[in-house]
């Protein structure tokens, strides 16, 4: 009888059909996909930046008390499109004209870092000023300090404490789609009063990029901003 026969198991010869390299490949695509997840990132924040809302720094004591230097303000890029800039509206603008001489010194990372909206902008292309007349409007600076816009004297809540309105007389008319602004700290800003002479005083109505809404950091400064309409009501329009 034939008897069971039992056989140790050989080695197979099969080669190993085990995918190769399949670490790598999981960690190139997680690699794709944190790529991915930054780049949506930055193009969400380029499109805040262009078309909703921007962050800016305040570098200068121009506009104190209202804002102070290194607060971070955000500004109403959306609202720029759908309207004009009002009488006592703090907005940033482009200094197309020239009113601050440029700087040459810059950080390449915070350059690009700033046009993509990751970083408040801080470049000297961008002014911040208050408005105090647009397209229109007669703005009178008198000799005793006051300012008269189409006749009405301005109770201008908002100055520092201590500085006058005006420490320099003048007499303008607002030509149309412009703005004649002012800093609320009226001794230490070089505003429209000062480019007169030259007749480089008023804003474009397109170099503004938007009204400064809210100061957003440090958290002890967080403030809502208005426009100040109040000190404007009994302005009537010439336009």
């Amino acid at each position: 009888m034939d008897q069971d026969q039992t056989t140790e198991p050989q080695p197979s010869s099969a080669p190993d059909t085990k995918p190769r390299g399949g670490k790598r490949r999981q960690e190139s695509s997680t690699l794709k996909e944190y790529g991915m997840i930054v780049l949506y990132a930055v193009l969400i924040a380029f499109l805040l930046k262009t078309f909703i809302i921007r962050g800016f720094y305040i570098p200068s004591s121009s506009m104190e008390n209202t804002l102070q230097v290194n607060d971070r303000v955000f500004v109403n890029v959306a609202g720029s499109f759908f309207s004009e800039a009002e009488r006592g509206d703090v907005v940033v603008f482009r200094d197309s004209q020239g009113w601050v001489p440029a700087s040459t010194s810059s950080n390449p990372v915070r350059d690009v870092l700033s046009f993509v909206g990751v970083m408040p902008d801080s470049s000297s292309n961008y002014l911040v000023k208050r408005v105090i007349g647009v397209g229109g409007d007669h703005v009178v600076g008198t000799d005793d300090g006051r300012i008269l816009v189409n006749g009405v004297e301005l109770k201008e809540t908002y100055l520092k404490p201590g500085v006058s309105p005006t420490d320099l007389p003048f007499d303008v008319i607002v030509p149309q789609n412009s703005y004649f602004v002012m800093g609320d700290n009226r001794s230490n800003s070089a505003d429209s009063r000062y480019h007169i002479e030259n007749g480089r005083e008023f804003v474009a109505e397109a170099d503004v990029v938007g009204e400064v809404f809210v100061i957003a950091w440090p958290l002890n400064h967080f403030t809502w901003i208005s426009g100040e309409s109040q000190v404007f009501e009994d302005v009537k329009s010439n336009s």
